[in-house]
């Protein structure tokens, strides 16, 4: 009996025994402290990815709409209708922007310069998700991110060839907005297009009004060879000009379109 209790005894005070319950406990305390960490710091950053991967397709899904909704701008189509998906965002018809354009023509019969000008708000179609906004605008497609400038994600359809310039004025109408997941429509109603020719301008004056100014600036600078006049941040507004030796036409396209999402 005494031997047996000696035994027992050696066994509790062994330091084989202590060396493993403190082993097991150490690490099971780096299992929990990683856990922790990852927690802490690893659900952030695998919500970001996830965040990131949301606006990519929504970007993605705003380059397929922009080629269907320009048939219906210039006349290819009478309507379009394409589907996007949601990601806990809002899409909706709304918006101010407007672009104003003038001219200086000369004129021979006068043998004087005519000034001609135009203007037209635009409005858009746009995706506010989280603080990122993806937009279709006057033929372009368009992306703002909450802290740095707008870019283009597809270039509008101005087209400058053989001395003839083509400005597009596509002019949306609509109201509704929806928010949440899943799929939406967005079906887009063409009007009567208008087109307007001058012969012999020798200037061409753009001024644009636009949440997405920046990107309009690089696009008209860098794109239409336009020299960029003013930028007013304070009033999301541009202008830029380009003079024209010899002169060229230039032929403008108001195209007033309905937007519904349903």
């Amino acid at each position: 009996m005494d031997s047996r209790k000696k035994a027992r005894k050696n066994i509790v005070a062994s330091d084989d025994a202590v060396s493993e319950v403190l082993g097991f406990s150490i690490t099971l305390g780096v299992m929990v402290l990683s856990l922790a960490v990852i927690g802490v710091a690893g659900y952030p950053m695998l919500e970001n990815m996830q965040e990131r991967g949301h606006l990519l397709n929504i970007e993605q899904s705003f380059s397929v709409l922009q080629p269907n909704i320009n048939k219906v701008a210039f006349g290819k189509a009478p309507s379009q209708s394409v589907e996007l998906k949601m990601y806990g965002s809002s899409i909706s018809v709304t918006g101010t922007s407007y672009m104003n354009l003038s001219m200086q023509v000369w004129n021979s019969t006068n043998s004087s310069y005519d000034t001609p000008s135009l203007e037209r708000q635009m409005r858009t179609i746009e995706n506010q998700y989280s603080e990122n906004t993806v937009a279709y605008e006057n033929t372009g497609t368009w992306v703002r991110y909450p802290q740095g400038s707008s870019i283009a994600i597809s270039k509008p359809d101005f087209a400058y060839h053989d001395n003839v310039l083509l400005i597009p004025m596509v002019t949306i109408s609509g109201t509704k907005s929806i928010s949440g997941s899943g799929l939406t429509r967005v079906v887009s109603q063409g009007g009567q297009i208008s087109v307007s020719v001058y012969e012999n301008v020798s200037r061409v004056d753009i001024t644009i009004k636009s949440d997405y100014y920046e990107g309009w600036e690089r696009y008209l600078n860098e794109t239409l060879g336009m020299d960029i006049k003013y930028t007013d941040p304070a009033n999301s507004t541009i202008s830029a000009s380009r003079d024209y030796n010899p002169g060229i036409d230039v032929l403008v396209t108001v195209s007033p379109m309905s937007v519904t999402i349903e």
